[in-house]
């Protein structure tokens, strides 16, 4: 399956933290489009969140990306545009960052999840803790 949206020329984008950016373009994920736009986003703490809102919207708009990875605590700052966002492609996944640990219930992949399975068994994914 990977190796059909490679030949597609499907992309996963980062917003992220510069730790987080460096490590994924390290790994080869960076790639600028025919019309000079990045699918990768670093932001700082003096990054408006307008800015990072438009950026995911630019993304989500892109037929040429099919995952969104995004920090997690940046997630948070856009919590309502991500939410509004119900379409399988592209997919949006929150992870962390070095700063910010993981928490499984603010992931809003994890809360759609949870009407669906039992809440027992989505302990095995971090989710124990997690209430409604």
């Amino acid at each position: 399956m990977a190796l059909q949206a490679a030949v597609k020329g499907k992309l996963i984008s980062v917003i992220g933290d510069e730790d987080t950016c460096v490590g994924f373009l390290l790994g080869g994920i960076g790639e600028i489009n025919k019309n000079r736009h990045p699918n990768f986003m670093v932001v700082d703490k003096n990054t408006p969140v307008s800015e990072i809102e438009d950026c995911f919207k630019r993304f989500v708009k892109r037929d040429d990306i099919d995952i969104i990875l995004i920090n997690q605590n940046i997630a948070e700052l856009i919590r309502h545009v991500i939410d509004a966002h119900t379409s399988p492609v592209p997919s949006i996944l929150e992870i962390p960052s070095k700063d910010h640990p993981y928490d499984a219930s603010k992931d809003s992949i994890l809360r759609r999840a949870k009407g669906m399975f039992n809440p027992d068994d989505l302990s095995m994914f971090g989710a124990d803790n997690y209430s409604t």
